[in-house]
């Protein structure tokens, strides 16, 4: 089993301004030398953390994180109502990586991210492939309309009690209405007991989806400071009930634009929140891409996911790469 690198620090970090009044905080740690790769968080909103660091080993990779707009130490931050979202989607989040990898004068860099994170390093990748040495993703989505109604209706037949109190959060939606907007209205409500409870209400129902992997030793939602949640949620719900500014299917559709670019795709077969469907069907339209299936890993995945990401970043680190 390989095990994580020892804890690290970033040796360089700042607040990168990218239009509209956004500032993205950045950190770059390991060899400043070494190749360079890019973490994409999750969520969407969920912040970047000291975990990801150590998926990489630091004597050959020079490591960027940065929070994405609006959450963990980017500003202004989602968790203030006053906080406009609008000019916070997809293309945004695209323009802001490139602006950054510029900024850092990287020339190409590997992208890593799972679970949103992938949705955002395939939509970079589609749009930018001559900036992109390689692609690491455990845990992959495409935020495809299809995806968002699996997670927030779909699995809900296998947790219905669940389910039936995550719907009645939101009251008056109907059982086959849009339950991810009437969540991004109730977090936007200027009352803000309504704008907690809603809060409370999506972090239990994502959790109930991860209670098979976590057997409610944690929470990983409900557990953030009341702060990140509030942001998490207001992000995600905003993404999701827009599709993620994403045409239905593209980024599968367009996969052929990763054509030249190695991947590996490591994704669990108990994965509730994402079926392994997508990353399969990812699999067959990117000829490169190697697909590892984890039959004991749910989303959060577990040890042997980790050996895939650790042995494929350590592959890649062997190609060297260009600052």
């Amino acid at each position: 089993m390989r095990t994580l690198f020892p804890p690290i620090e970033p040796h360089e970090s700042g607040m990168l301004a990218v239009g509209e009044g956004n500032l993205v905080y950045w950190e770059v740690c390991g060899n400043p030398d070494g190749k360079p790769a890019v973490v994409v968080h999750g969520g969407p909103g969920s912040g970047c953390g000291a975990h990801a660091r150590r998926c990489f080993d630091p004597d050959r990779y020079r490591v960027v994180l940065f929070d994405q707009r609006q959450c963990g130490r980017s500003r202004p931050h989602a968790s203030d109502p006053a906080t406009d979202l609008r000019h916070n989607t997809t293309p945004h989040l695209i323009a802001d990586m490139e602006r950054l990898r510029a900024h850092l004068g990287i020339d190409r860099w590997l992208l890593y991210g799972g679970s949103w994170g992938s949705t955002l390093v395939l939509a970079y990748a589609e749009r930018h492939p001559e900036r992109v040495s390689e692609i690491v993703i455990p845990a992959v989505t495409t935020t495809r309309r299809s995806e968002i109604d699996w997670l927030y209706r779909g699995v809900g037949r296998f947790f219905p009690e669940q389910w039936e109190r995550f719907l009645a959060g939101a009251p008056g939606t109907p059982r086959d209405g849009d339950v991810v907007a009437a969540y991004a209205r109730l977090v936007n409500h200027p009352d803000v007991a309504v704008r907690e409870k809603a809060t409370e209400d999506w972090c239990a129902w994502e959790d109930a989806v991860l209670s098979g992997e976590t057997n409610g030793d944690s929470r990983p939602f409900g557990d953030r400071p009341s702060v990140a949640r509030l942001a998490l949620v207001r992000i995600c719900s905003h993404y999701f009930s827009h599709g993620a500014w994403l045409e239905e299917g593209v980024l599968l559709r367009e996969a052929h634009r990763l054509r030249g670019i190695p991947g590996v795709l490591v994704h669990g077969r108990l994965d509730m929140s994402a079926p392994l469907d997508t990353a399969w069907e990812l699999a067959r339209a990117w000829p490169e891409a190697e697909l590892h299936v984890v039959e004991d890993a749910g989303h959060l995945g577990g040890a042997r996911r980790r050996d895939h990401v650790r042995g494929a970043l350590d592959r890649f680190a062997r190609r060297g790469g260009v600052r």
